[in-house]
């Protein structure tokens, strides 16, 4: 993210090389995070604490995140084949994580985060579980509240013509982070009534959002929402405000990258998020400590620009296929250690090599499970969404996109089956 860091910008090499960088990417995104996750529990001794690994992979997702998915619905050109997308390409693998989580709570229970009341119902249903104060069944899902906040605007900018503001948004978006750090401590909308309200707002508007009837005004309703919860009802409000900041600073880089803005805006959104926690009252985590949040989005955003600088080179292929599972790995690895710990028991005490031996087997079990389900649930449902969607461009004799006819590409076709929406974000988002 560190604007010194980045190239210039350079001839665009081909698109399978330029997707493959972004795979690559994601790959090690969701390295760093499952490493987060695995060493305190297999092997402490090794975990840093002079960045933070998980944070470190979730800001690359977001970078990628940022970077490509606006682009994906501006080449679109629809809104509904949009979201068509965006769903069968998120919900899928993700319910089938929670329902597999709750048949299985008989042995291991669901975390104590989860509420146990409707409103852990409408915050996984809209996947608005961070921005609502929820705790998601998985504790990797509250990325994916990000992602969704991130789509539901870029939606509302895009029907109103103000999509090329990415650069302004960072900076606008870190600014806020920066602000609130200072003034809030936490939620001020607290209660299960954001958890309601926005899911049946949520339902209703993106059901007109894809519809077509009123598309503008309820695509901005969600956006307006969407920066409500995210200021005023956040576990962490600056900590997701930051995050937004910096899904829009890879927007800017992929404007600046195609002669379309500057570049002065995420270094700018760069400062500003790196100071963002330093005076927040929340904050008292290890990580927010300024050296460490300071190494960590610097290592984050040179791991970004040196993709970018080398993308036009042969990527390792093993990078590429994590990058392709990442959804499902980033999805499926922390219940499953949890499964994996419960019948090891705590190997925290254990002998090195024993651990050693344990962390090999674990991490069999998560990227064979992941390549499972990336290929038999994540894989097929893209399918069919690209079946639906197609289907949808066929009865209707334009996009409803301010007047421009739906486009295809190759490249478009490609970056649909690769982006992940979390990590990624969750991608996920990614």
């Amino acid at each position: 993210m560190s604007a010194a860091a980045l190239p210039a910008p350079p001839a665009m090499p081909a698109p399978a090389t330029r997707l493959a960088w972004l795979d690559a990417l994601r790959g090690i995104g969701s390295l760093a995070v499952v490493g987060e996750h695995m060493l305190p529990w297999f092997l402490p001794e090794l975990r840093p604490f002079w960045f933070n690994l998980g944070i470190y992979g979730i800001l690359v997702f977001f970078l990628v995140s940022g970077y490509i998915i606006p682009v994906s619905l501006e080449r679109h050109g629809d809104v509904r084949a949009f979201w068509v997308s965006r769903i069968f390409r998120l919900y899928p693998l993700y319910l089938s994580v929670i329902v597999v989580m709750l048949a299985v709570s008989w042995w291991v229970p669901v975390r104590e985060a989860v509420p146990r009341d409707g409103s852990a119902v409408a915050a996984h249903a809209t996947m608005l579980l961070d921005v609502v104060s929820v705790g998601g069944v998985a504790d990797t899902m509250w990325t994916l509240s990000y992602e969704m906040v991130f789509y539901l605007l870029v939606t509302a900018l895009f029907l109103i013509g103000a999509h090329e503001r990415s650069g302004s948004l960072s900076v606008l978006f870190a600014a806020g982070a920066v602000v609130v750090g200072l003034v809030a401590s936490g939620a001020v909308l607290v209660g299960v009534w954001p958890a309601y309200v926005s899911c049946a707002v949520f339902v209703v508007g993106l059901a007109c959002v894809m519809g077509g009837r009123l598309r503008t005004f309820c695509a901005c309703a969600l956006g307006v929402m969407a920066v409500v919860l995210l200021a005023f009802s956040s576990r962490v409000p600056w900590l997701g405000i930051a995050v937004v900041a910096v899904m829009f600073a890879g927007t800017a880089i992929h404007r600046w990258e195609r002669g379309a803005g500057p570049l002065w805006p995420v270094a700018v959104t760069t400062a500003l998020v790196v100071i963002a926690p330093v005076w927040a009252i929340e904050s008292g985590w290890w990580w927010v400590r300024a050296d460490v949040w300071l190494t960590t989005i610097a290592l984050a955003g040179a791991t970004f620009a040196g993709g970018m600088l080398l993308r036009g080179r042969r990527v390792p292929r093993v990078l590429v296929w994590l990058g392709l599972i990442s959804y499902s790995l980033y999805l499926v690895h922390h219940p499953l250690l949890k499964y994996f710990v419960a019948v090891s028991g705590d190997l925290r005490a254990a002998e090195v090599p024993y651990q050693l031996v344990m962390i090999a087997l674990a991490m069999a079990l998560m990227l064979g499970l992941s390549a499972l389900t990336y290929r038999y649930v994540e894989k097929p449902m893209q399918q069919l969404g690209r079946r639906v969607s197609d289907r949808g461009r066929r009865h209707r004799p334009g996009s409803g996109m301010a007047g421009r006819p739906p486009r295809h590409d190759e490249v478009l076709g490609h970056e649909e089956r690769q982006v992940p929406g979390g990590v990624r974000h969750g991608d996920t988002v990614g």
